[in-house]
């Protein structure tokens, strides 16, 4: 059966996947309507389900709430419109005219539908693409809009997909909540008739929701039930809105920006929406989840075929207190362990001696590394390790010879104060000059010192986003900030190929599948108490893969939460992911030592199912109804077991804990 299906008399397409069929049509107004999302159809099924759109009972409805791919402000549609626009007139809207379709193959195993559209009245373009993949289930939707008039017009609106789901006798919506070092906190709840709206407005994906959701009747488990889900690859402002409507349907639309933002686009330009990816499985959370990570592995991770190595990061051993001597001592003791990588934290440029000054100077201190960070580096190389360095490229600190010379590098509003959180305020990532600079001094560093990581931070959301007499000032600013960022990241990308990359935002503020297309890994939490790490995980790894997880073994009493639980405990915690060691080495006992690295040795001769492997979750954390999970040291790691990946052949496909050793 070929991926992509099309009828031309009656106006309907089918997508095919693996497992999948999405069908969709073009309605009897001319807009792109949904017909189905679910099992395999046939193309001649799929025609059978395509019935016209029913008379309306109430002069109050207006067009049906759910059931359009693209859902626009057209004045007679009341349910949340994916696409606003406000023409140059004032005028309101979008008016569908079919144009024409294609079918491209934009990759081996790969096909894309495009639905190209135009305004009756305006010349405004809308496209819809459709990806589909030979070995994934997952479905990618993204839109671009061009103005084709020689007037400028406003995007009020503009999603990358509208989702409708079949009438169900209940809905459950799950998604993730938190706050700087509880993030992702999973919720399954009914949902709500009316509107729900998940977002961040805080120019980052947020500590406090991730773009993603997942829908069920209410009776999905790990094992059994139909589950639909979506995920959004954007790392800016966002917004998802669900909808249950009283006639018993409900759907979801997707996309960047946040509510009172306007886009503005010219004459000839065009605005690309990031991908909003789709997923049905009838096999339950878990089945879910597994085919979100193969995607995930597959199809948005850099590296996707590399197994990562085992990190030590100096943060807590060392403070801003960083010498070069005292990081080679470490180095010493982290490469004792098997450690693979060492990553030096906060600390080893400028006037850095606490977060009040420096940040911005990206020049190694010269009272602490007097020949630079060439010898730190030549060192850890020739204990076998790889070496990397934390940065905040987005950030400065007023106290810094950067804003001293361009104090005007920073987002503010003319006139009004300029707030610092954490003593930084943000660079303007969205003015060309500055991505540059920042691209300039990072691929230098990389180079000069033979960098194999960086472990890039943003510790503070985006505020005072503005810039006045510019059109469209700061709104057009939420864009640009984020494909800026993306371009820095793709140019050290080209510059380095073998360059590792960590996403880190205080903590997992910013992880999406936007950032993860151009990172290898996320930094989960600030917070690295092991017991709280449980849930933290949990909920990250619903989409998540554990190949992109950045866990860390660190001291007891935690800095954080000040709990103390035992050394196995923590290392079998963080061998859940991508295991880290950050904690002061100094400090260590012999005994915990030697433990240590016969855990390292464990870990090593699991992580390919680990990280590479299909994840079988048991129950979820904080449950100790069953005797294998009685105790502290057993509850994470036989609370999943995992099954080696089709791409590990060699790995027996049966059931193996990770706590093998």
């Amino acid at each position: 059966m070929p991926l992509i299906s099309h009828s031309p008399e009656a106006g309907v397409w089918l997508l095919t996947t693996p497992r999948t069929s999405y069908a969709l049509c073009l309605d009897e107004t001319g807009a792109p309507g949904h017909i189905g999302w679910g099992p395999r159809l046939s193309l001649a099924e799929a025609l059978e389900l395509a019935v016209p759109l029913e008379a309306e009972h109430s002069s109050f409805e207006g067009r049906r709430a759910v059931g359009e791919e693209l859902p626009a402000d057209d004045g007679v549609h009341y349910g949340p419109p994916s696409l606003q626009v406000r023409h140059a007139d004032g005028t309101r809207g979008f008016e569908w005219c079919f144009q024409s379709h294609d079918v491209l193959r934009p990759s081996p195993g790969a096909e894309e539908l495009v639905l190209r559209f135009r305004d009756r009245l305006y010349a405004l373009e809308v496209a819809l693409h459709y990806r589909v993949r030979e070995d994934t289930d997952v479905i990618e939707r993204r839109t671009v809009l061009r103005n084709a008039g020689d007037t400028r017009l406003e995007l009020l609106r503009a999603d990358s997909a509208a989702w409708t789901l079949p009438p169900l006798p209940a809905y459950r919506i799950g998604h993730v909540t938190g706050q700087w070092s509880a993030e992702t906190q999973l919720r399954r709840e009914p949902l709500p008739y009316g509107e729900t709206v998940l977002t961040s407005r805080r120019g980052i994906t947020s500590h406090h929701a991730n773009p993603w959701v997942m829908v069920d009747a209410g009776e999905a488990d790990e094992e059994h039930g139909r589950v639909w889900s979506a995920a959004l690859a954007w790392s800016g402002g966002w917004r998802v809105t669900a909808q249950r409507t009283p006639d018993g349907r409900a759907g979801f639309t997707a996309g960047a920006g946040h509510e009172g933002t306007v886009l503005p686009l010219g004459p000839g330009e065009e605005y690309e929406s990031p991908v909003c990816a789709g997923l049905f499985t009838d096999g339950g959370f878990g089945a879910a989840t597994r085919a979100w990570h193969a995607y995930i592995r597959a199809h948005v991770l850099p590296h996707r075929d590399e197994l990562a190595p085992v990190l030590y990061n100096s943060w807590e051993a060392s403070g801003f207190d960083v010498d070069e001597d005292g990081q080679k001592a470490l180095a010493e003791r982290a490469a004792a362990l098997g450690v693979e990588l060492f990553v030096v934290d906060d600390g080893w440029f400028g006037t850095r001696r606490s977060d009040r000054s420096g940040l911005g100077d990206w020049t190694p201190a010269p009272d602490r590394f007097p020949d630079g960070l060439g010898p730190l580096a030549a060192h850890v190389h020739r204990l076998g390790m790889r070496f990397g360095i934390w940065v905040e490229p987005e950030m400065v600190n007023p106290d810094s010879d950067l804003y001293r010379s361009h104090p005007d590098w920073v987002l503010h509003l003319p006139g009004r104060p300029r707030t610092e959180m954490r003593n930084q305020l943000v660079l303007d990532f969205s003015r060309q000059e500055i991505a540059d600079w920042a691209h300039g001094w990072l691929t230098r560093l990389v180079a000069d010192h033979g960098f194999d990581f960086l472990k890039w931070d943003m510790n503070r959301a985006v505020g005072e986003a503005g810039r006045p007499g510019e059109p469209g000032g700061g709104d057009a600013l939420w864009t640009r900030y984020v494909t800026n960022l993306y371009g820095v990241l793709d140019r050290l990308r080209a510059d380095h190929p073998g360059l590792r990359i960590e996403t880190c935002s205080g903590g997992g503020g910013r992880v999406d599948l936007g950032v993860l297309a151009r990172t290898d890994q996320a930094w989960t939490s600030d917070n690295t108490d092991a017991e709280d790490r449980l849930a933290i995980q949990h909920g990250f790894a619903q989409i998540y893969p554990a190949c992109a997880m950045s866990a860390w073994v660190t001291d007891v009493p935690n800095q954080l939460t000040g709990r103390s639980v035992p050394l196995s405990f923590r290392f079998h915690v963080a061998m859940s992911g991508l295991l880290g060691i950050g904690g002061d080495l100094t400090r260590w006992t012999d005994g915990e030592l030697a433990e240590a690295a016969g855990l390292v040795a464990a870990y090593k001769r699991v992580r390919h199912l680990v990280q590479r492997g299909a994840m079988y979750r048991l129950h979820g954390p904080g449950r100790r109804d069953r005797p294998s999970c009685s105790t502290p040291e057993t509850v994470p790691m036989r609370c999943c077991f995992w099954r080696g990946g089709a791409d590990h052949g060699t790995v027996p496909r049966t059931k193996q804990s990770v706590c093998a050793a």
